[in-house]
């Protein structure tokens, strides 16, 4: 394709993942909003994310495996749909129904399926379309850098949105959703693949996934634990930061939306910056995720130091930055290391593993929260320090296509 057809199918592509961040956490910050609203506890509230969060986990390697079936558009087209109708359901029902909260979760439910159709199945479809060209792991970076700006405006959005009326972040989803499709529809092409679909055998299928992960288990596993890892770090962290700010500096709504976004930035841009420096080169991207771990792991250690918000949002930034030097390397390391047969299951199981770091980071955060700080300090310390342990010992690439440790 040629440069112009490239820049707005990476522009379609990166849509995907800024979308379904923002339909799911511009929401957070207006739970207190909801429970009045809604008539609920902080706990029914809390559903309204979690719901959403384990039904991507469970649906997403379905979505994998349908995108190696039947091809990724295929698959990310009905996903964002499913999405919007979603949306429409939670929106309609917190508009005009009395006691709306069980027909709330049922819209959250859908969008959680549509999400697990959608980003995951956007890693491996990078990878089909660059293939034979190092701006794979560009494109992967910029695809982690919207994931990230979902997260730097998603609580800006929300709380803006909700000051004109409270449901209007409900319908924001199938507005957003119908602009990613439209790009999806337009921008990326694929080829037919209905040759390969006709000789496809389920049994085969499932043969070659157990050969990869036989084949490539050490490094696969550390793969996908160090997703779930830093995802938990960067999302307990988060929590703890907007905890903090609204109850000890009473920072709420756009006002903390904005201070959070300073931290995320950073995320943002070390994602962006290291997709495109990596280009296809895998020892550079396993140290890499070593100092990014190393650099994410060492702020956590700060966190008591000084009672400041200012100094937290410094902190904060600073692992932000680690955590996003990892992403687009984990990214393309899993991606460009497996077979396109079965790059879509593989794939959509280590996003699996990284929306398990996102659902219990929060929760794990606020128990140990009500206990002594040190006591979260040392969780984060000792995953930083396993995942340190995995990305040093068991991603180790001695020749330019291979990360094998075996």
């Amino acid at each position: 394709m040629d440069k112009k057809q490239q820049r707005l199918a990476i522009l379609a592509l990166a849509s995907v993942p800024l979308i379904m961040t923002l339909g799911n956490s511009m929401l957070i910050p207006i739970l207190p909003l909801l429970e009045k609203k809604l008539s609920i506890s902080k706990l029914q509230s809390s559903y309204i994310i979690t719901v959403f969060s384990i039904v991507t986990i469970f649906f997403i390697p379905l979505s994998g495996y349908l995108s190696d079936r039947f091809g990724r558009k295929k698959v990310i087209i009905p996903a964002l749909i499913l999405t919007g109708i979603g949306g429409l359901v939670s929106g309609f029902a917190a508009w005009k129904m009395d006691n709306a909260f069980i027909v709330v979760l049922i819209g959250r439910i859908l969008q959680g399926i549509g999400a697990s159709g959608a980003m995951p199945v956007v890693i491996p479809l990078v990878s089909d379309m660059f293939e034979q060209d190092e701006e794979a792991s560009s494109t992967l970076g910029v695809i982690e850098t919207s994931n990230t700006i979902g997260k730097v405006l998603s609580p800006i959005l929300g709380s803006a949105l909700t000051a004109l009326i409270w449901f209007l972040p409900f319908f924001s989803i199938p507005v957003l959703s119908t602009i990613s499709l439209l790009l999806i529809l337009f921008f990326i092409k694929q080829k037919n693949d209905d040759e390969d679909q006709e000789t496809f055998k389920m049994s085969e299928y499932w043969g070659q996934i157990k050969d990869v992960f036989k084949e490539h288990k050490r490094w696969l596993m550390s793969i996908f634990l160090i997703g779930a890892i830093v995802m938990f770090i960067l999302f307990g962290f988060l929590f703890y930061s907007s905890t903090i700010l609204e109850d000890d500096y009473d920072f709420k709504g756009v006002t903390k939306g904005f201070l959070l976004a300073i931290p995320l930035f950073a995320l943002a841009t070390a994602s962006y910056v290291t997709g495109k420096l990596i280009k296809d080169d895998m020892k550079k991207m396993k140290w890499i995720i070593v100092i990014g771990i190393i650099i994410a792991g060492s702020a956590t250690i700060a966190i008591p130091f000084k009672k400041h918000y200012i100094f937290l949002l410094a902190i904060f930034f600073i692992c932000g930055a680690g955590i996003g030097m990892t992403l687009p390397c984990l990214d393309t390391i899993i991606s460009e290391n497996i077979e396109k047969d079965v790059r879509g299951s593989v794939t959509s199981l280590y996003s699996a593993m990284r929306f398990l770091g996102v659902a219990t980071g929060p929760p794990v955060i606020a128990i140990l929260m009500k206990k002594q700080l040190y006591w979260m300090i040392i969780l984060f310390v000792l995953l930083a320090l396993i995942a340190f342990y995995l990305s040093w010992r068991k991603i180790y690439p001695d020749k330019p296509k291979s990360i094998l440790n075996e």
